[in-house]
């Protein structure tokens, strides 16, 4: 894989926290849909804790009203779940029935907040080299938890999930929005395996100067055998750096990503964009996006 562009380099570099990367706070989450009988889905719910017992989970799983295929069912998991679950609603959920009818997995939190800002910090942000405590500069909170994350993803929570009804481990899909997005980007590059396709919406780029671009490199390597898909999203309104407007070429970090990455052998990448959205609107449109196609 080649080294990315210098100018992709200084656009990353430039980068800091600002509001225009944060969740809104207090936001509490949309629980109208769980609430329905007459959905094509039907929602169950499971509890787990992270291994060192700080972070409290809650899987709300959606399985269609049809038999699962021979093979299992597909999965889309949907990080950020508790504010996932806010971007269905009835006809979407009677389309995608109607189509591949994955089981839907929201891998929220126990809380009744749209967004748990303490837990996804640690949960989807990578481990930075020689730091100790690893502090993130946005929130002020305890970050470098994704292994961690996707571990227990993979070791606890799809068992957990596959207990509720069979799943087809050759069609799983991992969606993430901002640090949603760093995380999904984290598991492709190294367990590229690990799911058949991965969403980055809006990812965080400008995180620690670019630190999950550097990830990138020898992913050709790791790959094996494995034919993974990436569709990488972002909104047409959104700055590539936070801490300035939206001026200029804005995509350009993600078009030269998606570029370099598409030269991979065996790995499948498409770019997309989402006219006139922001930053915040783009975690239910890109969700809504990912679901449609599943849907066809």
């Amino acid at each position: 894989m080649s080294k990315m562009t210098l100018t992709l380099a200084l656009v990353l570099a430039l980068a800091a926290p600002a509001a225009l990367a944060q969740p809104e706070h207090q936001q509490r989450m949309d629980t109208s849909l769980l609430q329905r009988q007459d959905l094509a889905y039907r929602f169950s719910q499971l509890d787990l804790d992270s291994a060192d017992g700080q972070r409290h989970y809650r899987l709300w799983v959606g399985k269609p009203d049809r038999p699962a295929p021979a093979a299992g069912y597909p999965v889309l998991w949907m990080l950020d779940g508790n504010a996932a679950l806010g971007a269905l609603d009835s006809p979407l959920l009677s389309k995608l029935a109607a189509g591949q009818a994955p089981l839907l997995v929201a891998v929220g939190y126990q809380t009744d907040q749209r967004i748990d800002r303490v837990g996804r910090t640690y949960d989807y942000t990578p481990a930075l080299p020689g730091q100790a405590e690893q502090l993130d500069a946005l929130t002020g909170q305890p970050s470098g938890g994704v292994d961690e994350f996707l571990d227990l993803l993979s070791e606890r929570m799809r068992p957990l999930v596959a207990g509720v009804a069979p799943i087809d481990l050759q069609r799983q899909t991992l969606w993430g929005h901002s640090y949603g997005g760093l995380a999904v980007l984290h598991a492709l590059f190294t367990r590229p395996g690990a799911f058949s396709a991965y969403v980055a919406a809006s990812p965080s780029l400008w995180w620690h100067d670019g630190a999950i671009v550097r990830e990138a490199q020898g992913l050709g390597q790791r790959l094996g055998s494995s034919q993974p898909r990436l569709l990488l999203m972002r909104g047409s309104e959104e700055p590539a750096n936070p801490r300035m407007p939206v001026q200029g070429d804005e995509e350009r970090p993600a078009r030269e990503l998606v570029a370099d990455l598409a030269k991979v052998p065996g790995l499948q990448v498409r770019f997309e964009r989402i006219d006139g959205l922001g930053h915040g609107p783009m975690l239910p449109a890109s969700l809504k996006r990912v679901i449609e196609g599943m849907s066809r």
